[in-house]
């Protein structure tokens, strides 16, 4: 990557710039796994229910990462107008797209309500006197209001996304003048992010953290989010080192744009750090019987050497190595670094879910991994539809010219 430089001005046609035939290939390739791994779940869920719905909600988490990770920095791309969001801004337009069918797939959680949270209906009948009492939202934690809240989190996400996938499309248009579009997308990328993160923490809180009715945590949204702005970055990754092989990616791609989406990368990792020790400072510290038993169930149990892990692979290893400037400039060397981040989301989230079953504990099921694959695999086939509709750079972008000046041109 460091050696790499152009002589010849780029083509900026359309015709010039739709991504190559490779995501066909990857595209059949991915749904062919979710296929096979969605015949595993069925499997499993005629023969565990239970261990299947759990086992689900890790690899929907995981895939509705990739989607709201891929909008989160759209519009952060939109408001910062870096450089190194016009590389990646058409593969995270397709990431966001892809939001529809997550909607979709939110099914099985909706109608495996009861065999997953202590708030069902079902769940409150298996608490105790001494539960019900400490349960402090049980007027917001209820099946009808569920469905409710999740059915208005998507609509915003789809909703912020239709319009910046619609704009963007527009790039590829001449008559569209750029300086209406550059404060259109300000206006509604600032209290769109806003916006965003307010309803993801709420997601979450209602997904994720209500699997104890106990516990909170004030860090648990920006943990999340963190998390999959990291994923969505390490998948993007990941798509353009294969892309790289290929025009245009190999006529746009420099070492400069590579070094700040190592920075990017590393800067999310510096913050997963923060807001998850941060998290288990407060918490340690404090002591209270209703907070500290959360990392008790994750830290005496077999789940300990699985925190152990988080703390290698999702810091320590890729932050020292990030760190080096040669690393982030090279797709050889940054490829294995974001290929552990992308694992390491996986282990994390893994963590973060099972551990709330109390009759789990410390077990691993094969499900853990089918249903992860499932998801993710359909999430990959989608994304690869979508991004093979559009050049993979907008054609009348203004940023064209920053990318002249980086190739010499």
């Amino acid at each position: 990557m460091s050696e790499i430089t152009r002589s010849e001005p780029i083509n900026r046609t359309v015709a010039d710039l739709m991504p190559p035939v490779l995501l066909e290939r990857l595209q059949t390739r991915a749904l062919l796994v979710g296929v096979i791994g969605a015949a595993a779940c069925i499997l499993g869920a005629a023969t565990n229910t239970q261990q299947f719905m759990r086992s689900y909600l890790v690899g929907y988490m995981l895939g509705l990462g990739l989607s709201l990770g891929s909008l989160g920095l759209l519009m952060m791309q939109y408001l910062t107008k870096g450089n190194w969001g016009f590389l990646i801004r058409r593969q995270l337009e397709a990431g966001s797209r892809v939001l529809p069918l997550m909607a979709v797939l939110f099914l099985p959680i909706v109608l495996g309500i009861n065999g997953l949270y202590p708030w069902s209906e079902a769940g409150r009948k298996m608490l105790t006197e001494e539960d019900l009492h400490q349960f402090k939202m049980q007027a917001y934690l209820t099946p009808k209001f569920f469905v409710i809240r999740a059915i208005i989190y998507f609509a915003v996400w789809i909703a912020l996304a239709y319009f910046l996938n619609k704009w963007g499309k527009e790039q590829d248009r001449e008559d569209v003048p750029d300086l209406p579009r550059s404060r259109r997308y300000q206006t509604l990328c600032g209290p769109g992010l806003v916006v965003f993160c307010i309803t993801v923490t709420l997601a979450v809180i209602d997904w994720v953290m209500s699997l104890d009715i106990h516990w909170y945590s004030t860090m648990y949204g920006l943990i999340f989010i963190d998390g999959q702005g990291l994923i969505a970055m390490c998948f993007i990754i990941m798509m353009t080192a294969a892309l790289f092989k290929y025009r245009p990616m190999s006529q746009v791609l420099v070492p400069q744009t590579l070094h700040d989406l190592g920075n990017l990368t590393l800067a999310m990792v510096m913050l997963f750090a923060y807001f998850s020790f941060s998290q288990f400072l407060i918490i340690w510290s404090g002591n209270l019987p209703e907070e500290i038993h959360w990392y008790i169930d994750r830290i005496r149990t077999n789940w300990g050497a699985v925190a152990l892990a988080i703390a290698l692979f999702h810091f320590a290893i890729p932050f020292f190595l990030l760190l080096h400037k040669p690393i982030k400039r090279n797709l050889k060397t940054l490829l294995p670094v974001v290929m552990i981040l992308f694992l390491a989301r996986y282990i994390d989230m893994l963590w973060y879910i099972a551990p709330n079953f109390k009759d789990s504990r410390g077990s691993f099921s094969w499900m853990d991994l089918a249903c992860p694959v499932a998801v993710v695999g359909l999430w990959i086939a989608a994304f690869c539809w979508q991004l093979r509709s559009r050049p993979l750079f907008p054609v009348y972008d203004p940023l064209w010219t920053e990318v002249d000046k980086l190739h010499g041109h």
